[in-house]
This record gives C-alpha cells, structure tokens and sequence, in this order.
C-alpha cells in the first residue's frame, strides 16, 4: 500500500486541526468559588439541589453594590458553569 500524496494532505490537515485545538485549550482563566466561610456551604447545596438552584445564591451578594459583577461579565444566571470549585 502506497502513501500518496492525497494522503499527506489528509494527515497535515489532522495535524492542523488537532494544533488549533491545542492552542486555543490554555489555561483556565475563570475564578474558582473560594473556599472561604461565605462559600463553605455551596458544594453540599450542589449536591442537594443541583447546580441551577444553588446559583440562585450567587445572586445574594453578587447583584449588590458590595460586590458587582463587572461590565464585561455575561449574564449572571449561569454561575457554576464557569466558576468551579477549589479542588
């Protein structure tokens, strides 16, 4: 069986493909859910409730004026879909 030159093309284009995705899968740059006292309750209310539930407490503190959610923040009713816990 011989590797034609269809063949590398196929390959080289694999190899392309795979190097985007690569290059664009850096590092995570969300903030985690600190482990402090505030959030110490939240992985049990996730387990609990679910995710979707438990982001109804985000919003407790975070639609305040002592912590806002900054301009370039998406819509603040998907929270633990982007903000994980500490490991």
């Amino acid at each position: 069986m011989k590797i034609t030159k269809r063949d590398w093309i196929f390959v080289a284009l694999i190899v392309i493909v795979l190097g985007i995705f690569i290059a664009i899968s850096g590092e995570e740059k969300t903030v985690r859910v600190p482990t402090d006292p505030t959030h110490a309750a939240f992985p049990d209310m996730v387990e609990r409730l679910g995710k979707k539930e438990t982001e109804g407490f985000c919003r407790e503190c975070h639609d305040t004026e002592e912590m806002p959610l900054s301009a370039e923040h998406p819509p603040p009713f998907r929270c633990l879909f982007c903000h994980k816990f500490e490991e």
